[in-house]
């Protein structure tokens, strides 16, 4: 039987399965499987596109009847609960049963209960034969909002993309400072915003560089935007992100991108750098070093590709 703290239930399409399984080793060093993962890290579900839930568990028992009696043993008292089945992938209880559960449950706690505007979400699961009883905290999706910004390009990264990035910069350490450093109109930095990290912006161009701050504006968002060139950019950060140039509505080339790199080296020990092409040898002349990696398809009949490089700063070369 597991003895971890929390459970994370995790949703995402075929797709991101390699960007999801890339996120949860650099969040909790240890990679998603069948769309659960248990830890000792309490994060917010709504910091992540993939995390569905977090599932905070109070008691555990082989046995469903001996859980009952745990939760009855307990005594727990609480006004406008709400007790929800949380399914994962390998239970098939049925609905009937999952019902009868939930009302067992629901009787084993002191309190008026509250189904539409609970104070407290109480859950059971079913998984590979050990029944647990927490406390469920889901993602509320309010990020969803960013699909509305504004200013937007058509191949921008989606905000499921920008929010992973985030988390693989910081890995969820809201105290380090980052960069966004070819921000374009603002796609990873709303995400940042809204998750409450400390970034900065930068971008070469000047009109995408004052939409960037149009999109901030209009979620009342605050973080600095620097409308200049990378190499002329000279702040100190924890770890910086590159959505490097496609060559497709902006140009670029591979010393474009190596002056990039290069000069957000200079700035941090870490990166995640996303490119349409191979960039190994550039990220190794900056000094640098990759230390995870996946490739992200999109969705439908493109064969566009993203790769996605986390990179930490060669050991030989601090």
């Amino acid at each position: 039987m597991p003895h971890h703290k929390f459970l994370y239930s995790f949703n995402y399409d075929y797709h991101h399965n390699d960007l999801s399984k890339l996120e949860s080793r650099q969040i909790f060093d240890k990679e998603v499987k069948d769309k659960l993962l248990f830890s000792d890290l309490k994060i917010d579900p709504s910091i992540s596109a993939f995390i569905k839930n977090r599932f905070d568990i109070i008691l555990s028992s082989d046995n469903y009847l001996g859980l009952i009696e745990k939760i009855k043993n307990k005594k727990i008292h609480f006004e406008g609960f709400k007790v929800e089945y949380l399914i994962l992938d390998d239970d098939s209880t049925s609905y009937d049963e999952r019902l009868k559960k939930l009302r067992d449950v629901g009787f084993s706690i002191n309190g008026k209960s509250e189904y539409y505007t609970p104070s407290i979400i109480y859950s059971i699961c079913n998984y590979k034969g050990v029944w647990y009883f927490g406390v469920l905290t889901k993602n509320n999706g309010e990020w969803q909002k960013h699909k509305q910004k504004p200013y937007s390009f058509s191949n921008s990264i989606c905000l499921k993309i920008g929010k992973t990035l985030v988390n693989l910069a910081s890995k969820v350490d809201k105290n380090k400072k980052l960069l966004d450093s070819c921000c374009g109109v603002g796609t990873i930095l709303l995400e940042a915003c809204f998750s409450g990290f400390n970034i900065e912006g930068c971008e070469i161009n000047v009109k995408p560089c004052h939409q960037t701050r149009e999109n901030l504006a209009h979620y009342n968002y605050s973080a600095n935007v620097y409308c200049s060139d990378i190499k002329d950019h000279h702040k100190k950060y924890d770890a910086a992100i590159i959505d490097l140039p496609y060559n497709l509505y902006s140009y670029s080339n591979d010393a474009i991108s190596a002056n990039i790199i290069e000069s957000t080296a200079k700035l941090t020990s870490r990166m995640v750098i996303v490119s349409i092409s191979d960039i190994e040898t550039l990220i190794i002349k900056s000094g640098f070093k990759v230390v995870d990696y996946c490739t992200v398809e999109k969705r439908g009949k493109s064969t566009f590709q993203r790769k996605i490089w986390v990179c930490e700063k060669n050991s030989s070369k601090l």
